[in-house]
């Protein structure tokens, strides 16, 4: 064979390989279009609410330490907790952004002096990285103080994202006029206006915002069934 034709058919041959690389990645590009958002995560089991969602911490420093046991008794945390599952080999990284609504009626150590609204929300996102395909665990917690002066959760919602779209979510509620399971995001009651600003009848509002809803990996919480757990790309 001439040069000639040996240059004919190399070209021919990296034409055809261009071609095939080609099509190969419009289709992968095509599949990855295509991706069902409920093939990427979905939530299992929901977190309990009001009274089961508080837990007496475990355990404590058994060793002897400077200050030693200061409370005569024992404290509860408000601990929400999901199981889900992911359906891909490894998933990058998965935002579950929490939102909660506390009670003031069920406080445990509630002062009648202390003028505090109905219900107290709130709100934190954890970003988990590196999650393997299976099924995990999902946490947050509130600390004892919380319990005791706003009261149990009587209403929980939880949102995962996956680059900024939403892949599963869903909300149990005990509290009249906020609606479980809204098929819609938008309905909510986090995202409704009528619900989030809504007054007393004297003017005052209804919900406060506030902070301390954390990771449970910032807590005592973390020693608890680790394993169960992905690492957060968020601490």
């Amino acid at each position: 064979m001439n040069t000639v034709k040996k240059t004919a058919v190399l070209s021919v041959a990296v034409i055809v390989a261009a071609t095939l690389f080609a099509q190969a990645r419009q289709s992968a590009t095509a599949n990855r279009k295509k991706e069902d958002p409920r093939k990427i995560a979905s939530i299992d089991v929901f977190p309990r609410i009001g009274r089961q969602a508080a837990l007496q911490a475990p355990g404590g420093i058994t060793a002897n330490s400077n200050i030693g046991r200061v409370g005569s008794r024992p404290r509860r945390w408000i601990v929400l907790e999901t199981k889900y599952s992911t359906y891909h080999r490894w998933q990058d990284q998965l935002t579950f952004t929490w939102h909660v609504l506390l009670d003031s009626k069920t406080a445990t150590d509630r002062d009648k002096d202390d003028k505090i609204p109905p219900y107290s929300y709130f709100t934190a996102s954890v970003t988990y990285q590196n999650i393997p395909r299976g099924q995990h665990a999902a946490s947050v917690c509130l600390h004892p103080s919380n319990l005791e002066r706003f009261g149990e959760p009587r209403a929980v919602g939880l949102v995962i994202t996956k680059n900024g779209e939403t892949v599963a979510f869903d909300c149990e509620s005990q509290v009249q006029g906020i609606h479980s399971h809204p098929k819609d995001l938008s309905k909510a009651f986090w995202n409704d206006n009528g619900i989030m600003g809504k007054t007393t009848k004297s003017g005052e509002p209804l919900i406060e915002r506030r902070m301390g809803l954390v990771d449970r990996s910032k807590t005592i919480w973390a020693n608890v069934n680790p394993d169960d757990y992905e690492q957060t790309a968020n601490n």
